[in-house]
């Protein structure tokens, strides 16, 4: 992003506050104040949008912070400050090794960054074809030989090969094509791999002379010119099979186009949504035809054609009024503008008049139905307490959900097996903490650093090495306790373990074992029940720190890195090629059937191995290496082919096959 990491633009910021404007309209408002309050109650008040908005901008600065070839971008309905039902996560990872060019030149000699040069195509104005000038010298992982296709013209870059080529790469077989994106088996994250060019497509250079009145900013729009624009591996919808042409994308423009809108405009953009998803898309004629993306647009437009102060919120009917015309312009005449490149018809291969006529008259219905059709339309099935704001501790916990539901620790191989990398990270973080005044950001930060020490403490010599090291164990693994209510716990339990101290490891890991884990909140869930939240709400309290709610009521798996210090030697085999992740229950009872088997209790060493084997629900991104783990417990005990069944079920997992199982099972064969 080009802007400051948690400064959201000063134009977002209401000139008078949302509760004076709420309070000051009079009784003849009051059908506006109902539609208000059942948006607040479902969008959520200014404060839960800045927030939402705020956690997805430290996200990509904290995952960006030492990556020099690529940068990861959230994108979508929840990076733009949303939580509605269905709202996606989207992931933009963008390679920042290919030099994108609007001129082209012959390269004479050696060029470090692969070179391209982006070519206008007149026919298809929001789309490009990429052009292979010269090759770089740096690696580079998303453009190679097999994206590449050869033309009477020149060497163009192939859309279809280059997302093949990214799964392959990337081992993302569990993953489908969705469009230019990869998508998960549930369909909860869209994965777009993409290249970016510095500089705006010559189409989409009056956008920034175009005559407006207030919105969008200068210092917005100075931004937008400034990045530049995304190029994403697919084609026009029209061209079936096109694999040369890109599409130019403005995603990273519209977040911050997002991110800049006053309170009422989001509540527009928010109803707009609402609108779709249970008013238009309920009709099957019509199901499908509209997209988000299409009412975004609409709203960009608006609000750049009329006065900034028509977005206040008694007036917001009349802005979504707006909007809805402007659909009903743009369906009749089967003609959608590109925000940025008008001359690119969005409609194509989607609204035709053989299907805009059923739409036109969806849309005509919502708008003379007034705001009293619209609101029984949207919330008959939606009751609203009288209280236009939520109690604030509601607002908070589902904040914290939703940090708890978009957290993902990257994997990322360099990061996690260079110490230096690691540290420079530390700082970096401890620099946006201590420059910080919101709480909630402070304890998001607190986390990430938590779960860099955890990462760092896997990275250094061994334990038994002198003072220097141990003194550096045990302030990493302090500074881990804060990430969640166990997996800290469960590394300084393996350190006592790998430093032979059995005795405090079984201490630790019945501390750990009394803490009620079942009942817990599991990080990284996609969906969580009203049961998951209530459990959540009975063990903390709105007063407590984010990182104090989450070492008493979250709990995580633990991932020892690759040749992690703190593996025990028995399972060091799984960590010689890649990292290893592990139920907290299952590794707290691993860590005690092997203490037992060290100290020679063979009592308690047989019990813990039937508290492994224990029935459990265990998420299935980690099932493999639990059947894995299993089997080696079985190797120690001595039953052989018990182990063997382990390491053939672990083979078996449909995702995520840890790659040791296949050693140690053919070991067993040659025994």
């Amino acid at each position: 992003m080009c802007w400051g990491p948690l400064q959201v633009p000063a134009r977002c910021k209401p000139r008078l506050r949302v509760e004076d404007q709420y309070l000051s309209w009079t009784e003849n408002d009051s059908i506006e104040n109902r539609l208000v309050n059942h948006l607040i109650r479902t969008i959520g008040t200014e404060v839960d949008i800045r927030k939402r908005q705020i956690l997805f901008i430290l996200y990509d600065k904290i995952l960006n912070a030492d990556e020099k070839n690529i940068t990861k971008i959230s994108s979508g309905s929840l990076a733009e400050g949303l939580d509605l039902p269905g709202s996606d996560e989207d992931i933009m990872i963008v390679d920042e090794v290919v030099n994108v060019t609007q001129i082209e030149r012959n390269i004479k000699h050696l060029v470090q960054r692969t070179e391209v040069f982006m070519e206008t195509d007149t026919e298809h104005p929001g789309f490009t074809r990429l052009k292979l000038k010269a090759a770089g010298k740096r690696a580079n992982q998303f453009v190679s030989n097999e994206c590449i296709v050869n033309t009477q013209t020149g060497q163009y870059l192939s859309t279809t090969n280059f997302i093949n080529h990214m799964k392959q790469i990337l081992k993302f077989n569990d993953f489908s094509t969705h469009g230019p994106c990869l998508s998960d088996t549930d369909q909860t994250v869209d994965i777009a791999f993409c290249l970016r060019s510095k500089y705006l497509p010559y189409h989409a250079m009056p956008w920034k002379l175009r005559y407006r009145r207030q919105w969008p900013p200068n210092a917005i729009i100075d931004r937008i010119i400034n990045y530049g624009c995304l190029l994403v591996p697919i084609g026009p919808r029209i061209m079936a099979n096109c694999n040369l042409l890109w599409r130019i994308s403005f995603s990273v423009a519209e977040k911050q186009l997002v991110h800049s809108f006053n309170f009422t405009q989001v509540l527009c953009y928010g109803l707009l949504k609402l609108t779709l998803k249970r008013i238009v898309n309920t009709n099957d004629d019509v199901k499908d035809l509209l997209c988000s993306y299409f009412l975004k647009t609409a709203l960009f437009w608006v609000s750049e054609e009329v006065d900034i102060d028509t977005f206040q919120l008694p007036k917001l009917f009349i802005c979504f009024s707006l909007c809805i015309n402007k659909l009903i312009s743009w369906v009749n005449n089967c003609y959608c503008p590109n925000y940025f490149i008008p001359e690119h018809n969005m409609f194509l291969g989607k609204i035709n008049k053989y299907n805009n006529n059923s739409l036109l008259c969806v849309l005509s219905s919502i708008k003379y139905s007034g705001v009293s059709g619209l609101m029984q339309n949207l919330f008959h099935s939606y009751p609203c307490k009288k209280s236009c704001y939520p109690p604030y501790s509601e607002t908070i916990i589902m904040l914290d959900f939703l940090f708890y539901r978009i957290y993902k620790w990257t994997k990322d191989s360099g990061m996690m097996s260079n110490l230096t990398k690691n540290y420079k990270l530390l700082k970096y973080i401890k620099s946006i903490q201590n420059s910080e005044s919101s709480s909630f950001v402070i304890g998001v930060c607190k986390f990430h650093y938590a779960t860099i020490s955890q990462q760092a403490a896997q990275l250094l010599p061994s334990a038994n090495t002198n003072y220097n090291i141990r003194t550096s164990y045990h302030r990493h693994l302090h500074d881990g306790l804060q990430r969640d209510a166990v997996t800290g716990w469960l590394l300084y339990a393996s350190f006592y373990y790998v430093t032979e101290q059995y005795n405090v490891t079984l201490r630790l890991t019945e501390y750990i074992l009394s803490k009620h884990l079942p009942d817990m909140v599991q990080l990284r869930e996609d969906y969580y029940s009203e049961a998951d939240i209530n459990n959540y709400r009975h063990r903390v309290h709105s007063s407590m720190s984010l990182n104090a709610k989450m070492t008493k009521a979250v709990v995580d798996e633990v991932m020892y890195v690759r040749h992690s210090s703190l593996i025990p030697k028995e399972l060091e085999l799984e960590v010689e090629d890649e990292y290893f992740m592990v139920s907290p229950i299952i590794m707290a009872h691993c860590l005690r059937f092997l203490c037992y088997h060290h100290i020679g209790d063979t009592f308690n060493r047989q019990q813990e191995l039937r508290q492994l084997f224990l029935p459990r629900y265990m998420p299935i991104n980690i099932l493999s290496y639990t059947y894995t783990l299993y089997g080696v417990c079985c190797e120690i005990f001595g039953d052989k082919d018990a182990a063997f069944h382990c390491y053939d079920d672990a083979l078996q997992c449909a995702n995520f096959i840890c790659t040791s199982a296949e050693k140690r099972k053919s070991r067993l064969l040659h025994i």
